[in-house]
């Protein structure tokens, strides 16, 4: 194998500018942007700027609306990650034992993955359509008359349910790229070792897939924090009302209807603090539990 060798740094910086450009323009400075509004208080019409210190964070940790929204964001990620993540495994599992027709099964399974944020929020809006909505429907079999866009609890289950569909195709390749990983060899002595083929796979199999699970769980609380925005906004047809709204897509309606363009930043900063302690967290606590081969 051959070895690239740079003589001086003129080259390799030269190859790193436009990755460097790109995070500096859309990364870095839309980050000191955020943080410098978020000690201002400021005039959406004429630029003008007031500092005001923390005001803005105090103005919005004290608000009733950002802590409910705090809260739904937290268990509408936990929701997403968690239900994604068992369904993909299963589908994953099923996948993995199919012996004909492999192709168009995984196919079939994968398609969801080329959808748009946008586009499963609007599939989502006529599944759940109050009058001609299959799901509402089939709800309705069990006295359940869901009221999409009226009723809090069920406005925010539809969401969840749509956010999972959109999140489940990506875990399933994942989860079945590490399942064919695993050696035949391995697995015809943990059958040999264990009989139960529910036991085998969570002494054996399951923990083979850590690294993988770990990642797709960073890969999916991410995705409920941010790549969900599509999904919410088409859903609640740019009227939450009273509905339920995640922290970024408070941040937009404060940002953007409300002109609170301190308050927003704010929001945005405490946003993206939160998600890195939540990181923090993650790769300190939870990585230690796994295993690398």
């Amino acid at each position: 194998m051959k070895k690239v060798c740079f003589d001086g740094f003129a080259v390799p910086i030269l190859l790193l500018l436009p990755q460097m450009a790109i995070v500096l323009v859309f990364f870095l400075w839309p980050s000191a942007q955020a943080v410098w509004s978020s000690f201002h208080l400021e005039d959406p019409f004429f630029g003008r700027a007031i500092f005001v210190g923390f005001d803005n964070y105090l103005n919005a940790v004290t608000r009733s609306d950002y802590v409910r929204s705090a809260w739904f964001t937290l268990g509408f990620s936990a929701a997403v990650a968690f239900f994604s993540l068992a369904i993909a495994l299963t589908l994953a599992v099923s996948a993995d034992a199919v012996l004909r027709g492999q192709g168009p099964y995984k196919t079939l399974l994968m398609w969801g993955y080329a959808i748009a944020p946008p586009v499963a929020g609007l599939i989502g809006v006529m599944m759940f359509d109050q009058h001609v909505g299959p799901i509402v429907d089939f709800f309705a079999l069990f006295g359940w008359e869901m009221r999409i866009g009226v009723n809090y609890w069920d406005t925010a289950v539809s969401m969840t349910i749509v956010a999972t569909w959109k999140q489940i195709p990506v875990n399933f390749i994942f989860f079945l790229s590490g399942l064919q990983g695993i050696p035949n060899a391995l697995r015809e002595a943990a059958s040999i070792d264990c009989r139960s083929p529910a036991r085998r796979f969570w002494t054996i199999v399951f923990p083979l897939l850590a690294p993988t699970t770990f990642f797709l769980l960073v890969i999916n609380i991410t995705y409920a924090f941010f790549e969900t925005f599509g999904v919410i906004d088409v859903m609640l047809k740019g009227n939450p009302g009273n509905s339920p709204v995640t922290l970024v897509y408070k941040v937009f309606l404060d940002g953007f209807r409300g002109q609170d363009i301190g308050g927003s930043s704010a929001q945005s900063v405490i946003l993206m603090l939160a998600v890195f302690a939540l990181t923090v967290i993650q790769f300190r606590f939870i990585d230690r539990r796994v295993h690398y081969a």
